[in-house]
């Protein structure tokens, strides 16, 4: 990096800072001090806030790592994660956001105790807070200073670890008012840097090739080049495949995926997620509805920005034109940006660095609010006021930062071994089928009881290691669930995302079963207005033409 780079660099950091304490002193200006405006800006996001704030705490470091990282393994499949999330972003616009809005839902272990009882609330409240402080906050933090200190020098790695946490916390403190309003800087500094990225490595495709300058001949190059990178469904290892195929199909296996857990994985992440769907539930049902649907607009355009880089790496190395690639597939990014001109490089990291402190600061805020509404003031503190509960909202939140910070110091989880995306992916997994499948009945079936919520949520957890780990020794490798494939390691493996569709299936028919000796109704269901689910002209519009675009993009890369 040069002087100009750092210059760039500094101007984004200014803009970020100074907007996000304009926003926090106009808030203080207007004497709202409510523990639920720091914990939700309730009632002062707009659509598009919304919108871009969704995009910018979900596109982060494990996106611009491990899905470029699993472009240059794989190719544009990894994209399924990303379009297909528009898809569930509609689904939850029309039937989930309705139901958390009537019913007044501000954190979703509220949700599990309005619906069901006390105890899945307690459960999930200290299962989402291990979730989201050892998993995403670790991985995000990890990731992030890999990517950065890749191009500034790898003995930077810590400092510039520290820096991404100390500059989330800043955010943090502001609430998510400001969180939201600096979220639409981030979003638009991640989108120009990122299309710039995308730009300059396949006009450097190009001109390796021979092809001068043109972006355009560089897809082309790319296309030509890795014609298997560009496959959105991958078809079945035959038994003679080659194990990197095979480890490909592990990763996404085919159109069986498609009908197991990649609805799951996307529903419960933007359904059914304090981290998510928290940026909505404090405005109203057509805020949070456009602004929903326009984030699933801006992810149609997210694998542009996050996994061609990837694909370029790819060909780039394969002819040896990357020497510079290091650290396996999560290097491809920063290998990449090596390349960039002095000052985009600096944009290119700028976006990268909004990209992952907005994904932190969003974390730390949910992680503070399912704190301080579903444990602190529930079991420690009944009486405590919004002033005190926010003070000890932004504590908790920095005590998570400093434990992430610990547990990544030295890669203590194995983030860097497993990949950064599929370790995401993988240990979310885990129990995504209990949770949403506890989501789902209570909020569609007034049956369901909090004896099935229970016992889905620990059946969803005990199925998923179980076919994860031990189904393949105990059934073999080929059942009429499942087939499973050499890992290269010595043993087999069933791909993880079929592994998630059986849990889910079989937690479902375990809580449906108990739910049947309850009473018709439960007391606690949730009573529907077939109101609440129409749609105004406009919103059916944005509706279709998302639809329509993706449509398009998988006739042209089946």
């Amino acid at each position: 990096m040069k002087p100009i780079d750092y210059l760039v660099f500094l101007c984004y950091f200014v803009l970020v800072a100074s907007y996000g304490y304009w926003v926090y002193h106009k808030k203080k200006k207007a004497s709202i001090t409510a523990s639920h405006d720091y914990f939700l800006a309730e009632g002062s996001l707009t659509w598009w806030a919304i919108g871009a704030s969704l995009i910018a705490s979900n596109i982060s470091a494990e996106q611009f790592i491990g899905m470029s990282g699993n472009g240059f393994f794989v190719g544009i499949a990894v994209a399924a994660y990303e379009w297909i999330a528009a898809v569930a972003l509609i689904i939850i616009a029309i039937w989930f956001i309705p139901i958390y809005l009537k019913n007044k839902i501000y954190t979703m272990p509220q949700f599990l105790k309005t619906r069901y009882n006390e105890s899945v609330s307690l459960i999930m409240a200290i299962f989402w807070l291990f979730l989201y402080i050892f998993v995403n906050l670790t991985s995000i933090l990890f990731l992030g200073a890999i990517a950065i200190s890749g191009l500034v020098g790898p003995e930077y790695l810590h400092p510039i670890m520290i820096g991404l946490a100390i500059f989330a916390v800043i955010i943090t403190l502001g609430g998510m008012k400001v969180i939201g309003y600096t979220d639409v800087i981030q979003v638009a500094v991640l989108i120009i840097g990122g299309f710039a990225t995308i730009y300059m490595a396949l006009t450097i495709v190009s001109s390796k090739f021979g092809m001068g300058s043109d972006a355009i001949a560089g897809f082309k190059i790319l296309m030509q080049q890795a014609p298997d990178h560009f496959h959105m469904i991958l078809s079945k290892p035959a038994p003679d495949a080659p194990q990197e195929y095979i480890d490909k199909y592990l990763l996404l296996p085919g159109v069986a995926m498609y009908f197991a857990g990649q609805w799951i994985v996307n529903l419960n992440y933007w359904g059914c997620n304090q981290y998510i769907t928290q940026r909505a539930l404090g405005a109203d049902l057509q805020t949070a509805r456009t602004g929903i649907l326009f984030a699933g607009f801006l992810k149609l355009l997210m694998p542009i920005i996050v996994m061609l880089p990837g694909i370029a790496a790819y060909v780039l190395y394969k002819n040896g034109y990357l020497p510079q690639l290091h650290g396996g597939m999560d290097g491809a990014y920063s290998a990449i940006l090596s390349f960039l001109p002095t000052g985009l490089k600096g944009l290119s990291i700028a976006a990268l660095t909004a990209a992952i402190v907005a994904s932190l600061a969003g974390k730390l805020n949910s992680i503070s609010t399912i704190y301080t509404f579903d444990i602190y003031k529930k079991y420690i503190n009944k009486d405590s006021g919004e002033q005190k509960q926010v003070w000890i909202g932004r504590l908790f939140a920095l005590c998570a930062i400093v434990m992430a910070i610990i547990f990544t110091w030295k890669d203590l989880l194995g983030i860097g071994g497993a990949g950064g995306f599929t370790f995401i992916q993988k240990y979310t997994g885990f129990i995504s089928p209990g949770v949403f499948a506890m989501f789902i009945l209570g909020f569609f079936w007034k049956r369901t009881t909090g004896a099935a919520a229970v016992a889905g949520l620990i059946t969803g957890f005990v199925l998923a290691i179980f076919f994860n780990n031990y189904a393949v020794n105990v059934f073999g490798h080929e059942t009429f669930l499942y087939t499973a494939f050499p890992n290269g390691k010595g043993g087999y493996d069933i791909p993880f995302l079929i592994n998630m569709g059986w849990s889910f299936f079989f937690t479902v028919a375990v809580m449906i079963g108990m739910s049947l000796f309850g009473p018709k109704v439960n007391p606690k269901a949730f009573m529907l207005d077939t109101s609440m689910f129409k749609l105004k002209p406009g919103t059916i519009m944005m509706i279709v033409i998302t639809l329509l675009i993706l449509g398009a993009i998988y006739a042209k890369f089946w």
